[in-house]
């Protein structure tokens, strides 16, 4: 029996009421989420719609820094290359936005071969260094070119229609990225189950131990990461559609760094935590409105009491 399966085994007699204060919270989570909309003003739902963004990005980012242990500091690239493969397929030749989705997942796929397979050797800094700068080229290359819309950006992305219905208003939205964060969340603690979830719980806390039980680290690292990596474009390209013109300034190492920040907060390799880490990145600058020109500092300083008195996130994996 695996260590992980003895520490997080119940105890005798007590399996139905651990099962139960794990999923409550959840079911009224998604209670609240799904009626959410009906009694939110526009300011509220589109606020709340950002947040299920962030959702995604993070359940994805959480895959390759929570279970893979690899510090990706050029996360938003990915979130880029599905925008503006989605955005370029739609505004410019005319395809069904649903079709540009397989394209973008596959686009992303081939960016993080090509940005994986030479540097997921690496570790630690040396691999943050080669993910930072690896965001920074997609914004750049994104700025110069013509097809993308160069600085200005790009325009005139068509909004996707669904059985007829076109998706136009702010609640439509919001309800599409909710079932993208219910999808989401359930690959991720499908994938967590697997043998391949397990294959990264190792590789992130001991690759040399990994290693020595036949697992091939640079294998499983590249498979973190590509998983990563069609998650975020899937948000890009509902994002792109959302937003109907997207820019490179939306896709910035600060959008990574935010994305990051969330996963950190929530607690790493914790899809709980995870989901909580997000939500507070993305309402405590609403929040916080009312502080003015304070407001980044006083933004600072909540995000860093909460690092002080949570070390491990606000839901921390009990495994670590």
């Amino acid at each position: 029996m695996m260590i992980d399966e003895v520490r997080t085994m119940p105890a005798a007699g007590q399996p139905q009421l651990m099962r139960w204060s794990a999923v409550l919270p959840g079911l009224a989570a998604l209670a609240v989420a799904l009626v959410l909309p009906q009694f939110a003003n526009a300011y509220v739902t589109e606020v709340a719609t950002t947040a299920l963004l962030y959702v995604v990005l993070c359940l994805g980012l959480n895959i390759v820094v929570g279970y893979a242990g690899l510090l990706d500091l050029g996360y938003a690239a990915f979130f880029a290359v599905g925008a503006y493969t989605s955005g370029i397929l739609t505004a410019e030749f005319g395809f069904n936005f649903w079709l540009t989705i397989p394209v973008a997942m596959a686009a992303a796929c081939v960016a993080g071969i090509i940005i994986g397979a030479p540097t997921l050797r690496l570790r630690s800094d040396y691999l943050a260094i080669v993910t930072l700068g690896f965001g920074e080229i997609v914004r750049i290359i994104a700025r110069n070119l013509d097809i993308t819309g160069g600085a200005s950006g790009l325009i005139g992305i068509e909004r996707p229609e669904i059985f007829g219905f076109r998706l136009m208003q702010v609640q439509h939205f919001y309800y599409a990225f909710l079932v993208l964060a219910l999808l989401t969340a359930f690959v991720c603690l499908s994938v967590e189950r697997s043998r391949m979830g397990r294959a990264w719980f190792y590789v992130r806390y001991d690759e040399d131990a990994a290693a020595g039980i036949g697992i091939n680290r640079v294998t499983a690292k590249l498979q973190a990461y590509m998983m990563g990596a069609v998650i975020a474009s899937v948000a890009g390209c509902l994002y792109a559609a959302k937003m109907t013109a997207i820019s490179p300034e939306s896709f910035t190492f600060n959008q990574s760094l935010l994305i990051l920040l969330g996963v950190v907060l929530g607690g790493m390799g914790r899809i709980p935590g995870v989901v909580l880490g997000a939500v507070l990145v993305a309402l405590l600058p609403e929040v916080l409105r009312g502080a003015g020109t304070y407001r980044p500092l006083v933004t600072a300083v909540a995000l860093l009491a909460i690092m002080l008195f949570r070390p491990n996130g606000l839901w921390p994996d009990k495994r670590v």
